[in-house]
């Protein structure tokens, strides 16, 4: 792994006994001694600190006489005109032929639009931005700053004992405080779909923060692995996984990020790119749907597995994108893309695992119930 990029938390997460693997270009710990079952069930429970360095932090600064949310609305589907101050909102990267680049978070903080990308999109992500907005917007990549994410029921107590401004956010809210770690670019969210915070720190700050988290008894280190199937138990899609360049935001049931403007009708209809597709499959459907799957069983449906629609036909009307065992819910479950036909609660389909025809419901998600602080 010697060509693999490094976080500024890579010697604590060693220090901690991780296991180190590949991801996205970087080495990271996708479990530690605990385990990935306990460090699972630890974050729903108390509090768990998640190393996402990795992932790419950009800054959209308008020049003279522009508007970066209204030059950013020219490349995703996102209401950001309509963002207020202090909040952030999920938004997605289209192709022309809308599918999707990237999923990313993009948060007004009164000058300027601060987005959080996914690492293995980054670098197209600057590349994308800067083809497109360069004559309107400064685009800054951040290079001098980790990321963590503190997720769990006990995520608030923990990190306010270090700040204490951050109980009065809400979440989506975003801010920023000045503390003994240095500036701290604090939103309330995350991938886990429990109450929680992400933090932009200073990156030789970075390890000091995470050693003042982890001396709280509520808080414990928690690993790619556990972070896959808490984000699965949430109904959250991986990029790479659930969305690709050839996926719309319709077929993967993220209709909800498009805004009211952006749609027919709107005062800003449309002008992203893939608008055509995109807004027709808004009024009239696709031919694919992001579902929910829960087989029956304790075996989970992995990625790849084929969906039929009956336990005797030979062609499939979809497959898997990501599946596990839920800790939380203690069952398998599983997210597939299947004909739109086939795609409503409570529809029985059958997964071929091992040469077998095994059923599996069609259900709402999440898995489990989100937490947020609303």
């Amino acid at each position: 792994m010697s060509d693999l990029r490094r976080t500024s938390l890579n010697d604590l997460h060693r220090e901690l006994g991780a296991k180190m693997v590949p991801f996205a270009g970087y080495e990271m710990p996708v479990q530690y001694p605990m385990g990935v079952l306990k460090e699972h069930l630890h974050c729903r429970a108390a509090a768990g600190l998640f190393d996402v360095s990795h992932m790419g932090q950009i800054l959209l600064r308008a020049k003279p006489g522009q508007d970066a949310a209204l030059a950013l609305e020219t490349l995703v589907p996102a209401d950001i005109a309509g963002l207020k101050e202090g909040r952030q909102r999920y938004a997605l990267f289209t192709n022309d032929a809308g599918g999707i680049l990237d999923d990313l978070m993009v948060a007004n903080r009164g000058d300027h639009l601060f987005l959080v990308v996914n690492a293995a999109c980054k670098a197209d992500d600057l590349a994308h931005l800067r083809a497109h907005l360069a004559e309107s917007c400064e685009i800054t990549p951040v290079r001098d700053r980790a990321l963590l994410a503190l997720q769990g029921p006990e995520a608030e107590a923990a990190l306010a004992a270090l700040v204490p401004g951050v109980a009065q956010m809400r979440f989506m809210d975003v801010a920023v405080f000045d503390t003994v770690f240095g500036e701290l670019w604090v939103s309330r969210s995350g991938y886990t779909g429990e109450d929680g915070f992400e933090i932009s720190v200073p990156e030789a700050q970075a390890e000091v923060l995470a050693c003042a988290l982890l001396d709280i008894d509520a808080v414990a280190p928690i690993g790619l692995g556990a972070r896959d199937s808490l984000r699965l138990e949430a109904g959250l899609c991986l990029y790479g996984a659930d969305l690709d360049t050839t996926t719309s935001p319709v077929e993967a049931a993220l209709e909800w990020a498009i805004g009211k403007p952006r749609r027919p009708g709107g005062a800003r209809a449309g002008g992203f790119p893939g608008a055509g597709r995109i807004l027709r499959e808004l009024q009239e459907g696709a031919p694919r749907r992001r579902i929910g799957l829960r087989p029956e069983g304790r075996a989970p449906m992995r990625p790849g597995t084929d969906i039929f629609a009956t336990a005797e036909t030979d062609t499939p009307i979809g497959a898997v994108t990501s599946g596990a065992y839920g800790p939380s819910i203690e069952a398998p479950m599983s997210m597939a893309y299947v004909e739109t036909g086939h795609a409503d609660d409570g529809t029985t389909l059958y997964g071929e695992v091992r040469g077998k025809r095994l059923p599996a419901t069609v259900v709402p998600m999440p898995f489990r119930t989100a937490s947020y602080k609303r």
